[in-house]
Formats: C-alpha cells, sequence, structure tokens
C-alpha cells in the first residue's frame, strides 16, 4: 500500500537526491538536448482513418541523413550514460562476474567429443574436441579468429552419419543471415564449400549430404534473396552450391517457412511448413524409394506438431492436437493423416510437454510445472515413467540429447540463484552426477527466489518469480525491475543471470511474471494474449507491477519495466496507455510501429501472431489502438526512457526504434531523459561479443539506478 504522504513527499525526496548526483558529477537533466528529429507531411489513410507518419524517412537506415541522425543520438546518450556516477563501478562488477571459466553442454559424433569453453572474457565460447571421452581436448573451431571484434560466432550444426563431416554455421554482426561451410571432423579444416542465402536452418544428413533451408540467390533467378520464398535444398558434399538439388519450394506462397529433417535411422525425412506462430503442416517421405511424394501427417495451420523420431515403425509426433499441453502419439507412417490410427504414447496430462527426446533406448519428456521444468523418463512405449531427480523443484533444464544407442547423456540446469551447470546422466541406473559448474564471484546464499500469483484484470491468475536478498524489507523502498515477453508461444522459465546479481546485491528487486500470450501454460494462454485479445498481456503486466506495490515490494517510483523484441513492444505499449505506471522504461529491440512491421524483413512472419493492419478493419481498430509509436501523447510526462537497438537487427529492424525514440523525444513532457542507445555490428541479441555484452548491462543498470535515486 502506498504511504498517504508519498504524493507529497517525493518530489522533496528527488531535490535531495538531485543536489547529492550533482556533487558527484551525474548529469543533469535540464542539460539534455536532442538531436533534431525533422519530420515529413506523410500521411496513410487505413480504412477511412488518416494516420499520419512524421518519421517515415527514419526507417531507411542506410540514408546518409539517417546514419548522421543516428550518430548524433548515439553520442547523446553516451555523454549522458558515461556520466552517471556508478557506471565504471557498475561495468567492473559485471566483469567480474562474467569472468569465469564455463563449458557448453558435450555432444558426441561417434567416438569424438566437441564441447564449448569460454575462459571468462572471451567474445564467443570455442569449440573443442575429445578424441574420446575423457581424453585430451584440442581446438576444433575459434570464433574468435574470424573476426577483429569477435561479432563472427561460428556453431556446428548437423554432423553426416559416417562421423566424417559437419556443418559450421557462420553468422556475422547479429544478422540472422547464415553461411554455412563443411569442416572435416578429422582435421577440422574446410572442404571449401561455401553455402550462402542461408536463414533459420540447420543441417540434417543422410548418406553424401544434407538437408538445410534458404532463400533464392538474388541473382540468375525470378524469385527474391529478400525474405520470400524459404526453400528446401540438398547439398551432396563436394559440389558447388549452383548444383544444390531445390527439394521444395512453394510458387504460390512466398511467405512460408520450410524446413527439412530426417529420422535417426535415415529412413524418412519430413518436411515442416509454417507460415508463422498459428500453427505448422507435416509432410513425410520415405528415403531409398524411388518415386516417394510427400504424404501428408497434419495439413494448415491450426495446430503445432512435430516430428520426434521413427520408433518400431511408428512416427512419433508431439502435438497439441486434441491436447491444448501437447501429447506424444505414435504415428502408422504408410498412413500417417489417418487419425483412427494414432495412439497415445505420452498422453496430455496437468502439466505442459515442452519436447521428447529419444536417447539410448528410453523417451525422455520434459515438462513445465508452473513455468519450471520436471523430467520424466519412460519406456518407448510410453511406460514404466520414472522421475528425474534435478537439482532444485524451481529451475530449467537443456540438453537430454543424443543417439539411440548411447550409454548416457548430458544435461544443463540453472536457476535464478544457481548458474548453468551441467550433469552427466548414466542411462542404465538412471543417477545424474554433476559434470561441470561454474564458479561465479557471488555467494547464491544471500539470495532468494519464489513464485507468487496475483489476480489479472479479467480475473484470470498469473504467476510471477520474485528475486531479491534475503532478509528484504516490504517498505515499497526497493528499485525493482519487471521484465516480461508476453507473446510467441515463448515461455520464460528461471534461469541465472550474472547482470542481474550486481543489481540484486544493490537491493534491487527482479520480478518475471508469465503473462498471457507465452506458452508456460499450453496454447490456450498463447491464444489468450495474441491477436484481438492482446490486451491481456498488457493487463496481465499491469496487475504484476500493481501487485508488487500493493505487496510492499516496490512503488510506481521505485519501478523499472523492461522487454526486448516482442516484449520491447510491450514496454512501448505499458508506457503509452499509463505514463505514470512505471519511472524508468528499457524497450530494447522492440516491435513499435504495428500498422507497418509486416512491411520490413521477415516481419510477414508475425501476422498470425499480432494480425495485419492492411488485412482487416478489426486488426487495423485493434493495432493501431496499442501500438506505441502511434499512441504517445503531447504533454504527457513519461518514464526515464533508454531505447536500446543495433544497426543490423534485420529480425525487428532498427527503424522500430528510431521512430520511437524520436516520438517520445518530441511529445513528453519534463525534464525525464529519453536516450537512443543504439549497439554497432550487432543484431537482435545472439552472439553478441562478451566486451558489447558488459557495456550494455553497465549502462542498463546505471540507468536503473540512477533514474529510480537508488543509493549507490
Amino acid at each position: 500500500m502506498k504511504h498517504a504522504c508519498s504524493l507529497w513527499f517525493w518530489p522533496l525526496a528527488g531535490v535531495a537526491v538531485a543536489t547529492w548526483m550533482a556533487s558527484c558529477g551525474a548529469p543533469s537533466h535540464e542539460s539534455m538536448t536532442y538531436p533534431e528529429s525533422r519530420t515529413v507531411d506523410v500521411v496513410d489513410t487505413l480504412w477511412g482513418t488518416a494516420v499520419a507518419d512524421p518519421y517515415r524517412w527514419l526507417e531507411d537506415d542506410r540514408d546518409p541523413e539517417v546514419m548522421e541522425w543516428v550518430s548524433a543520438q548515439a553520442s547523446t546518450a553516451r555523454a549522458y550514460l558515461d556520466g552517471l556516477p556508478e557506471r565504471e563501478a557498475l561495468r567492473e562488477r559485471c566483469e567480474a562476474l562474467f569472468n569465469h571459466p564455463r563449458v557448453g553442454i558435450p555432444r558426441r559424433i561417434g567416438e569424438k567429443v566437441f564441447l564449448t569453453r569460454n575462459n571468462g572474457l572471451q567474445n564467443q565460447s570455442v569449440i573443442f574436441v575429445q578424441d574420446e571421452e575423457g581424453g585430451e581436448e584440442r581446438v576444433f573451431l575459434d570464433p574468435n579468429a574470424l573476426s577483429d571484434d569477435g561479432t563472427v560466432t561460428a556453431n556446428l550444426s548437423g554432423a553426416s552419419p559416417d562421423g566424417r563431416y559437419v556443418v559450421e554455421v557462420r553468422n556475422a554482426a547479429g544478422s540472422d543471415w547464415q553461411e554455412m561451410r563443411v569442416l572435416d571432423l578429422e582435421t577440422g579444416e574446410t572442404t571449401g564449400e561455401v553455402l550462402e542465402w542461408v536463414k533459420f536452418s540447420g543441417a540434417s544428413w543422410v548418406d553424401g549430404g544434407f538437408y538445410y533451408s534458404r532463400y533464392p540467390a538474388p541473382e540468375g533467378s525470378a524469385y527474391s534473396a529478400e525474405n520470400t520464398f524459404h526453400s528446401v535444398y540438398f547439398h551432396k558434399v563436394g559440389t558447388p552450391q549452383s548444383e544444390d538439388e531445390l527439394v521444395f519450394r512453394n510458387d504460390n506462397e512466398p511467405n512460408r517457412y520450410h524446413f527439412a529433417g530426417t529420422t535417426e535411422d535415415g529412413k524418412y525425412v519430413v518436411l515442416n511448413t509454417s507460415t508463422g506462430t498459428d500453427g505448422n503442416s507435416l509432410h513425410v517421405k520415405p528415403l531409398n524409394q524411388d518415386g516417394a511424394e510427400w504424404a501428408p501427417i497434419v495439413d494448415g495451420f491450426t495446430h503445432h506438431s512435430s516430428v520426434v523420431e521413427h520408433v518400431n515403425g511408428k512416427l512419433y509426433m508431439l502435438t497439441d492436437i486434441d491436447a491444448p499441453r501437447y501429447r506424444l502419439v505414435a504415428v502408422d507412417p504408410a498412413d500417417p493423416s489417418n487419425m483412427a490410427l494414432w495412439s497415445d504414447v505420452l498422453p496430455e496430462s496437468e502439466d505442459l510437454l515442452e519436447s521428447v527426446s529419444v536417447v539410448g533406448g528410453q523417451l525422455w519428456a520434459i515438462y513445465l510445472h508452473n513455468a519450471s521444468n520436471r523430467v520424466m523418463r519412460c519406456d518407448l512405449d510410453g511406460t514404466n515413467a520414472r522421475v528425474v531427480d534435478l537439482p532444485s523443484e524451481v529451475g530449467s533444464v537443456g540438453g537430454f540429447g543424443g543417439k539411440m544407442d548411447a550409454k548416457d547423456l548430458y544435461y544443463a540446469f540453472t536457476s535464478f540463484t544457481q548458474p548453468t551447470s551441467i550433469y552427466k546422466l548414466d542411462i542404465a541406473t538412471g543417477e545424474s552426477s554433476l559434470w561441470s559448474m561454474p564458479d561465479v564471484a557471488f555467494d547464491p546464499s544471500e539470495f532468494e527466489a519464489r513464485q507468487e500469483w496475483y489476480t489479472s484484470k479479467d480475473g484470470t491468475r498469473v504467476p510471477m518469480f520474485i528475486v531479491h536478498k534475503k532478509g528484504l524489507e516490504k517498505d515499497g523502498t526497493n528499485p525493482t525491475l519487471l521484465y516480461a515477453y508476453g507473446g510467441f508461444n515463448i515461455s520464460l522459465t528461471p534461469s541465472f543471470s550474472a547482470s542481474n546479481v550486481a543489481f540484486l546485491e544493490r537491493g534491487g528487486i527482479y520480478a518475471m511474471p508469465n503473462l498471457r500470450g507465452g506458452g508456460e501454460f499450453g496454447e490456450a494462454w498463447h491464444k489468450a494474449g495474441m491477436l484481438l485479445d492482446k490486451q491481456n498481456v498488457f493487463d496481465d503486466f499491469f496487475a504484476a507491477g500493481d501487485y508488487l506495490v500493493e505487496q510492499g515490494y516496490t512503488s510506481h517510483e521505485k519501478l523499472a519495466i523492461a522487454g526486448g523484441s516482442n516484449g520491447g513492444l510491450l514496454v512501448g505499449a505499458i508506457m503509452t496507455q499509463r505514463p505514470d505506471f512505471a519511472r524508468v522504461a528499457l524497450p530494447a529491440v522492440g516491435v513499435m510501429d504495428m500498422l507497418r512491421y509486416h512491411k520490413f524483413t521477415i516481419g510477414w512472419g508475425w501476422i498470425p501472431e499480432y494480425g495485419c493492419a492492411d488485412s482487416t478493419k478489426a486488426d487495423f481498430d485493434n493495432l493501431y489502438g496499442y501500438s506505441p509509436v502511434h499512441n504517445l501523447r503531447e504533454g504527457v510526462t513519461y518514464p526515464s526512457t533508454m531505447v536500446t537497438t543495433a544497426d543490423h537487427d534485420d529480425r525487428v529492424v532498427p527503424a522500430h526504434s528510431f521512430k520511437f525514440a524520436a516520438r517520445l523525444q518530441a511529445t513528453h513532457e519534463g525534464d525525464r531523459p529519453v536516450l537512443l542507445r543504439v549497439e554497432t555490428n550487432a543484431g537482435h541479441g545472439a552472439g553478441k561479443p562478451i566486451g558489447k555484452i558488459l557495456d550494455e548491462q553497465a549502462d542498463k543498470w546505471a540507468f536503473v539506478l540512477h533514474e529510480l535515486g537508488a543509493q549507490p
């Protein structure tokens, strides 16, 4: 409950804090000036409504004028952030927290074992190989040697069945565009083959080559390489890409994704087609059978399904058909679409069945129970279910992969207070042993995490994780970061963040609600926060913040809100609907222009999630009603805001953030800062070098603590 005196006490406290900050050389809000953001007379008429777009010119991030504007904005942000009193101390603390050796989940390819290691501050983790488990390690691939600034990433994808080759997937500057190379598993040397125009693809092998997905090359083709006609190709080792076989392309539907994967025994190839997040279709074709055609398993885009493996003559498929929380069914490959022949292997349960793998002659089923993982192992027919003991009931797992004949497997476990640790599980005994745990420079016993439930606007009960130092006083004065996502069927589960420790140990609270739109409770939970029901996501977030205030954790004046991508949209919508909800806002790589998002790169793939303003008036009214860039109003005091994006983000293009920041700087009233932080040689977030991560986190926490008036 907010104290009655807080409305008049806060300005006095603000004066005291401002005086103290000035004495420490902190930047003054009153000195903030922003680069000029000219406006243009652009008006679109949609469904009879005139919609002004005065910053349309900022959409072309290659235009020299836009580049000059971005540079000026970056300089303004840099000057402010560099002057924050705790910025350097936070940078040093983040570096200390990140500076520890860490290792990835080992992967077997034949007798060899591959794993990634990072000595602590390497920009990218290095891939090592052992000729046999426990043998001497040697460097197989070092991504840090591929660029001077550490912005090129390289990972290993599929390996050939004979253990001779593996595919390297390389990304540059955070872009989603990829290059594939074939490496000799014995020497690590490339065969000289480079596959281009690849995006959103793995490599699925059969004898002699592999399936992969890419866009058509831009030259010598009637098709565009600009994110249309995503197609499946087959590459034969030792041949140039120009000779790759086109396996599947839908010439009538340019805006679809297509992927192909083979079963472990090499008997079947499965084609997965999707339009976004509304579901997918599956087709299967037997290999080594001349004239075989694609046979539908699931057609249309109403449900989500994926083939797990070919087991004892059946295709095991994970699906939400007649099971919103998913089930595992056995499908007859001779008549795969005949649902009367489907049989449950793992029926739907109260918990969400996230994934299933087939390793060592066993099924490994990963469930989500109230946004934390549970793991069950079963016989191949789904019987003899046994619980896999995990380090804690609150946490997240990864791994549980391997071959049918494996004798053991590896998995990772993490929680809010346990750094990601690797465990080895003996399949015969079912016993797990700790294989690797990083030594992070903090004391986990000083912190606690709990899950609490609150009620949203329409009565829906929503869970929220709350993390803080032990002994916290609920006096309404604690600086708090409320982080969420709420979309695309993505689940937020407990995980360790070294960066968050730097905030928590300064008395901060980290709160993470599981909003509708996510996947934590199955497809019904997802659908309740998409399309015309998107407002439920925002209402869930409002209720989370109000709950924290009512319970005495914090106040709205001590609340910061954050989210990235779809979560950046969330923050933007929250700011415009309730400007006084939070004191600080951190929208990162956000989708801010909901009327034009589908016109950029792969934005068309989000139409099933958001709807399209060009398609129906109902969609237009809905999107226009919450689109962040269109709902900023003149003369309103908005939160202190740091908008973040990156110059190579080709998923959510930086134009979203440019237009939102320009509009916010022009409309907001008062002296709270509005910064636009633009990272260079970076993309949507994946593969960012450690140096850039440390700078970004130091800026974030320094900004949050300063704007919340937190004592150092």
